[in-house]
């Protein structure tokens, strides 16, 4: 553990800036949890739905950038940077074509859609005022993560971090402003909120594109650069991409079922559900900052071509994922109690808020080392069925069915069906450390090109 100290170092160097990027972005979800919250369990309750179709849209664009990593990260360790922009491009004009596909179905269908997550009519008029004003963020969030995907592939993970600061400072102030109706602004409750998540994605849409054309001197992707097409990559892309698009998407549409039947589950039930998974996502950005920069080394080191390297890296980075989903297990528990204080909320949803944290604080273990082992070293190795396969398996025929069971049929209490929710996390280790250590996921990816850039 104490050897290769410029392994530790580049993978503190990449996952610290993810890390934060990630607390500051979930800081403004928090925020918006806490301030809508004090609008009543009805408007929290009708945000959470709405950001179930957010997070099937967040898993989409994940699964494209992930998809461009897996491929773009080993190109840039070849030293082949026009594959990786060719990558970009291909990445960018596909998940803009579903960005607005979703505004279209979001915009003028809300009440429909948003009826697949829940039944309570209270709860989704007020999901559609939100609805109605959120769906417009969904071309800039696209293009922006993707952008900053891209970035990610060659090692750039700063400018993620600006892009959350930002977001933070426009996103609270203008919640602060439009919610409450503070500064002589009328006081427009959740609309307010949407209004001021919209004006921070566009303020991360402008930063990013702006640092891509005249600061980045690295991968210096222009806008002709779109425009690039070679067949070559795009099949490849979708060859070694799709399984971890799917997967993402299916994870997305496994996320959107689990707020399906916690949105059954009553007003409690969801306000804590959404209290809960904002509190695990702001704690456990180590747990996803460790795991992404460990897909970006893997895939480079692949690109390299340094099979020695690679088994070493290997061996190390599961102790390092170990150690980070401990540690955050503990920091969950024992600030689970004070940070609930924030919230004006009912005993029950408050009690009920705190036992699923207490299932967040065990599970986020396995979620370390699983998570980071298969999607951070087997899928950026170039293994991309397998973690897909692994994924479906225990998501569609353990989780979804054994929550059903205990949701519907033995009415289980809020805190054993969310527990059902999570099991995979600590059952997919088992996978994990058996797969990872037999090194079978090493694989290639690259392809030579005449016009190959260094």
């Amino acid at each position: 553990m104490v050897s290769d100290k410029d392994l530790y170092k580049r993978l503190f160097t990449l996952a610290l800036p993810i890390a934060l990027q990630n607390i500051i972005s979930y800081a403004v979800g928090l925020a918006d949890n806490v301030m809508v919250g004090s609008l009543g369990e009805m408007s929290i309750s009708g945000v959470y739905l709405c950001n179930q179709i957010q997070v099937m849209l967040q898993m989409l664009v994940a699964g494209f950038g992930a998809a461009m990593v897996v491929l773009g990260a080993q190109y840039w360790g070849k030293g082949d940077s026009k594959s990786v922009k060719t990558l970009v491009g291909i990445a960018l004009k596909i998940v803009s074509v579903f960005a607005v596909t979703l505004w279209v179905l979001v915009f003028f269908f809300p009440e429909q859609v948003l009826g697949l997550f829940t039944e309570d009519r209270q709860v989704i008029a007020e999901a559609v005022k939100y609805a109605k004003i959120i769906c417009f963020t969904y071309i800039f969030f696209c293009i922006s993560n993707v952008l900053v995907a891209s970035l990610r592939c060659i090692g750039t993970v700063r400018i993620g971090l600006y892009l959350s600061i930002v977001s933070f400072i426009v996103n609270v102030f203008l919640n602060w402003v439009l919610i409450f109706g503070n500064l002589g602004a009328p006081a427009l409750g959740v609309r307010g909120a949407a209004i001021a998540t919209l004006a921070s994605r566009i303020a991360e849409f402008v930063i990013v594109v702006v640092y891509m054309r005249f600061v980045d001197n690295k991968l210096k992707m222009r806008l002709i650069d779109l425009y690039h097409n070679n067949m070559t990559l795009l099949k490849d892309f979708f060859r070694y991409g799709f399984p971890v698009i799917l997967g993402d998407i299916l994870w997305g549409l496994n996320l959107s079922v689990q707020g399906a039947i916690v949105g059954r589950l009553g007003a409690a039930s969801i306000a804590a559900v959404s209290i809960a998974n904002n509190v695990f996502s702001m704690i456990s950005v180590g747990v996803y900052g460790t795991a992404n920069a460990s897909a970006v080394i893997i895939g480079n080191t692949v690109g390299e071509g340094d099979l020695d390297k690679i088994k070493r890296y290997t061996k190390k980075l599961q102790f390092v994922f170990l150690g980070v989903g401990i540690c955050t297990g503990m920091l969950m528990f024992i600030l689970k109690d004070y940070i609930l204080l924030l919230y004006d909320l009912t005993d029950e949803t408050l009690q009920i808020a705190r036992a699923l944290m207490t299932v967040l604080s065990v599970t986020v273990v396995g979620t370390a080392y699983q998570m980071s082992s298969l999607t951070g070293i087997v899928r950026a190795g170039g293994s991309t069925h397998f973690v897909l396969i692994n994924d479906a398996i225990f998501v569609w025929l353990v989780v979804i069915p054994l929550s059903l069971i205990m949701a519907f049929v033995v009415g289980a209490p809020t805190w054993v069906v969310y527990l059902c929710l999570k099991i995979d996390q600590i059952l997919k280790c088992a996978v994990a450390v058996v797969k990872v250590n037999r090194f079978d996921w090493i694989k290639k990816l690259t392809k030579e090109f005449k016009t190959a850039e260094a």
